[in-house]
């Protein structure tokens, strides 16, 4: 059993109506949402740092696509492995202890890289023994980024649980795509900070400089964060407001029960089906730059800024739409689907990326498709909180989460093969287009009002 989360009755102020509780509310939750959107900047930094960097280590240690691949489908095993478990872990430790320890993990493992040689070194003969060979690099780098993904995959159940916590429903999806923008910040940083830092002391110092980062994060997290109920900025209006809606079962959901609602299974299947896609944005757009316009380290920046910058506004822009269709009279399950089919139209028109042969084409057309697919997520993350309860979100967002990460592992072998037989992104981003059409029908279909899922309070 565990305590409820229920508001504490010398907290609770004098009834009102919800305007003007808006009128005397403090706005401490959006100091939070400021606290998870620079933890999804940090995230993506480090995880995008190899992306940028595949021309350059490709060069210097002769890997081939396929190495690169299975590079990359080291991060994805890992993370889904860390979201099968990291979910379960937020909601048994709680937002700030779990949170704190993902973002440790995940900044020690972003270090390492710098020194991915020597642990091949290590690793190589071990993954011999069980029938996989690969020089030291590719080794080494298997293992930083196995790390990195089991760490890194507790951002999301994290953030998604505590904005469960920190917001009220009409707020949520607007919350989330703040946040969520903290992810584009991070991987058009990315790309600055890697190029300037590489070309200036070395592809090294690009890994132990943005791991860092983590660190600052960690101490300001631990030094500020606490829950509503128990923070000594947050007053009782804003307290009210935040737990305005209808009273949620305390629950500790288990794996076994989750597999029962077809909820869970909508979500998961959303993150399977498109999740990938945004792998491939961040894994293989530098490369596709490289390669069909002959850009080098020194010039990716400007056009990766214009894609991210492109994707931030749709992360803003898809929250801030599904909340605004809520505040205009929209139910819930009207304005997220809504909003998410809006994005599947925005996403189609990659497929002519790979053809065209002016580069502002393609970057607006890659960027366009990104932005969709962040407004698209900011919905589909929201919808855990539409039909589960606070208590359950980390481990629903866990769940499907590792589904995603399965859907990346196929499709980052499948894009790494791909390319090493046709050199083409055609067919890429042909299946970028298709993705969210076919994922919007599967959701509705799985969750067609959107209803709560019938959970047993504890």
């Amino acid at each position: 059993m565990r305590a409820s989360l229920a508001v504490p009755a010398s907290r609770v102020p004098s009834p009102g109506t919800p305007s003007r509780l808006a009128q005397t509310a403090s706005r401490y939750r959006w100091h939070v949402c400021g606290l998870l959107f620079f933890a999804a900047t940090i995230n993506y930094i480090d995880r995008q740092v190899v992306a940028v960097l595949k021309p350059t280590l490709q060069q210097q240690f002769g890997w081939s696509e396929l190495d690169y691949g299975d590079i990359v489908l080291a991060f994805q095993l890992a993370y889904a492995i860390g979201l099968a478990a990291g979910g379960r872990v937020m909601d048994r430790l709680g937002t700030r202890r779990g949170f704190a320890l993902a973002i440790l993990l995940w900044s020690v493992a972003a270090i390492a890289h710098a020194w991915a040689l020597r642990v091949g070194m290590v690793l190589a003969p071990a993954l011999m023994v069980v029938g996989f060979s690969y020089s030291a690099s590719v080794a080494g780098f298997i293992g930083v980024r196995f790390a990195l993904g089991l760490g890194e995959a507790g951002n999301f159940p994290a953030a998604v649980k505590a904005v469960a916590e920190w917001f009220p429903r009409r707020e949520r999806a607007f919350a989330v795509g703040l946040f969520n923008a903290g992810t584009n910040v991070g991987a058009l940083v990315a790309p600055l900070a890697t190029a300037w830092l590489t070309l200036a002391f070395g592809w090294k110092s690009a890994f132990v400089a943005t791991g860092a980062l983590g660190f600052v994060w960690l101490a300001w997290w631990w030094r500020t964060y606490q829950p509503p109920e128990r923070h000594p900025r947050v007053t009782p209006s804003e307290l009210a407001m935040i737990r305005g809606d209808a009273q949620e079962p305390t629950v500790q959901l288990p794996w076994r029960a989750l597999v029962h609602h077809r909820q869970a299974w909508a979500f998961a299947s959303a993150k399977f089906i498109t999740d990938p896609i945004w792998w491939v944005y961040l894994f293989w757009i530098p490369d596709f730059l490289h390669r069909n316009h002959g850009l080098d380290l020194a010039s990716l920046g400007a056009p990766l800024v214009v894609i991210y910058l492109m994707a931030d506004a749709g992360s803003i822009v898809g929250g801030w739409l599904s909340s605004a269709f809520i505040t205009r009279g929209l139910t819930v399950n009207a304005a997220r689907k809504t909003t998410m089919a809006i994005c599947c139209v925005a996403v189609m028109p990659i497929v002519f990326a790979a053809t065209t042969p002016d580069l502002w084409v393609a970057v607006g057309l890659i960027g366009l498709a990104a932005a969709a697919h962040q407004g698209w997520s900011s919905n589909v993350y929201t919808i855990t909180s539409d039909m589960f309860p606070r208590s359950a979100v980390g481990s629903v967002v866990g769940f499907g989460g590792m589904a995603g990460a399965v859907g990346g592992m196929l499709v980052a072998r499948a894009t790494a093969a791909l390319l090493d037989a046709t050199g083409s992104y055609v067919p890429v981003f042909f299946v970028a287009a298709s993705a969210y059409p076919v994922a919007l029908l599967v959701v509705h279909g799985l969750a067609p009002r959107l209803r709560p899922a019938h959970i047993e309070a504890a």
